[in-house]
């Protein structure tokens, strides 16, 4: 007869409140992340990224990309020129090598615990912005062990 684990007790009520606001910031910061990480792919491909290109690939509304870009404008990351599309500042060019970098990292670790690589693609686009530093760092370990030993 199987029996079922005892519920663990829950944590305090500071402990949890603080993992729900890291969480809240995680998904804040998600959005900006995906559409820099995009612009800096489309500028290294295509040589342009517009606003039409950025709404066919992450599958929303022109009118939010319109709407997120004009965040991002705002929060430094991005700026526009007149009929010359999207172009990433300085400050958008480093989230968006950071946020590639971790992408790549989780996608790698993914693929080393026996994912597919279809698999590991589509869920790295979560996993990567909700993961702690601490559990990046422990991936970056597990592979470089994983490297090490064969």
């Amino acid at each position: 007869m199987r029996r079922t684990p005892a519920p663990r007790p829950l944590p305090p009520a500071e402990d949890q409140a603080a993992r729900f606001a890291r969480q809240r910031e995680a998904d804040r910061t998600a959005t900006a992340e995906d559409y820099v990480e995009l612009i800096a792919d489309l500028l290294r491909a295509d040589g342009e990224a517009r606003a039409v290109d950025i709404a066919r690939r992450m599958g929303v509304s022109q009118a939010t990309v319109t709407a997120t870009i004009g965040r991002l404008q705002r929060d430094g990351l991005v700026e526009t020129k007149p009929y010359r599309g999207l172009f990433l500042t300085d400050a958008g060019r480093d989230m968006a090598q950071a946020a590639k970098a971790r992408h790549e990292l989780v996608v790698r670790f993914l693929i080393a615990v026996g994912l597919d690589a279809e698999t590991a693609e589509q869920d790295a686009e979560g996993i990567e912005h909700h993961a702690s530093e601490a559990a990046l760092q422990a991936f970056e370990r597990f592979l470089a062990a994983r490297k090490a030993g064969g």
